[in-house]
Parts: C-alpha cells; sequence; structure tokens
C-alpha cells in the first residue's frame, strides 16, 4: 500500500459516516419505540445503544455548529420516545396485563371475624403458617405454637384484620386401608 491510497481509503470511510449516523439514528429509535411492545428493558437498552453510537459518529460526520445539532436532535428524539412510552404503554394491550388498574388504595381486607371459634382441617403443613380450609374457603393461617400436620382438625381461636390463629383440636385421620 502505497502513501497516496490511505487517504483515499479514509476519505471513503469519512464519505460513509453521514448514512451510518441516519442508519444508527432511525436504528436507535425504532429499538426505544418498539420497547412499547416489547418491555424487559433489553431492546431499549440496545437502542440506547445505537443512539450513543450515532452520536459519537454524528461528531466525526458534521463540521463544528452541525455535529453538536446532530447530538441535540438525538437527545430531543430519544426524549420523544420515552415521553411516547410513558404515555402509551400503560394503554397498549401489554401495558394493561403488567399494570394493575387500581392504586391500591382500594383494597380491602376481608372481615376474618365471622371464622373465629370455626373449625376446619389444616390443608398444608402449618409451620406455622400455611393454608387451612375453614368454612368451605381456602384460607392463610397461622400455628398458635407448634407445627400442626396436614389433614389435622383445626380451630381459629384468633381473627384480626388478615392474621387468624389456629389451634390444633385433632390429629389428622389415619388413611382407610384398601382391601
Amino acid at each position: 500500500m502505497t502513501g497516496a491510497e490511505f487517504p483515499c481509503r479514509l476519505t471513503a470511510v469519512m464519505n460513509q459516516l453521514p448514512l451510518l449516523y441516519a442508519v444508527l439514528l432511525v436504528v436507535g429509535l425504532f429499538l426505544i419505540g418498539s420497547e412499547i411492545y416489547l418491555p424487559g428493558g433489553i431492546v431499549g437498552f440496545l437502542g440506547g445503544i445505537a443512539l450513543l453510537g450515532a452520536a459519537i459518529t454524528g461528531m466525526q460526520a458534521f463540521p463544528p455548529p452541525w455535529n453538536f445539532f446532530s447530538v441535540v436532535l438525538i437527545v430531543v428524539l430519544a426524549g420523544v420516545c420515552i415521553y411516547s412510552w410513558i404515555r402509551f404503554f400503560p394503554r397498549s394491550k401489554i401495558g394493561k396485563q403488567l399494570t394493575l388498574d387500581a392504586d391500591g388504595s382500594q383494597f380491602k381486607a376481608t372481615d376474618s371475624q365471622p371464622l373465629l371459634h370455626q373449625e376446619g382441617e389444616a390443608l398444608s403443613p402449618l409451620r406455622p403458617a400455611g393454608l387451612a380450609l375453614l368454612g368451605g374457603q381456602r384460607v392463610d393461617v397461622v400455628a398458635e405454637s407448634s407445627w400442626i400436620p396436614v389433614g389435622a382438625r383445626i380451630r381459629v381461636i384468633e381473627a384480626a384484620g388478615n392474621r387468624i390463629v389456629v389451634r390444633q383440636i385433632a390429629p389428622p385421620a389415619s388413611p382407610v386401608e384398601k382391601s
């Protein structure tokens, strides 16, 4: 390679920088925009990397006042994409599946007082917490003191808010032998 070939190749590469800038800009904005429909952050992160590459390429591809404006353009367009994501994602089909309709201020604990003194059966080992069948409903309960095995008869001895405390009143029934 002669010394005269090197500047020609560098000039050819430099002439391609505006094209690379445009490609990185479009791909970056597309990836950030597609984050609305493909949540998870990876696609948006890749879009951010592409926009960073576009900013660096724009600084090299354009002469001094325009290289600054190319970076400002990228920041503004990225802001528009992020604003659009915040504004429209919660209303999209996927956004509705991933977000709550209510803010939680309307959630109320069920009244556990009617369960007081009811008898039921332990559906899971209570070590000390587990599931029990009380009044035909599966309920989260806490054992009063020790471990209660599956199938043991229990009685509710305390009910306050969503905390239901039970005591074992009979051991589990032994399985019936098959003949």
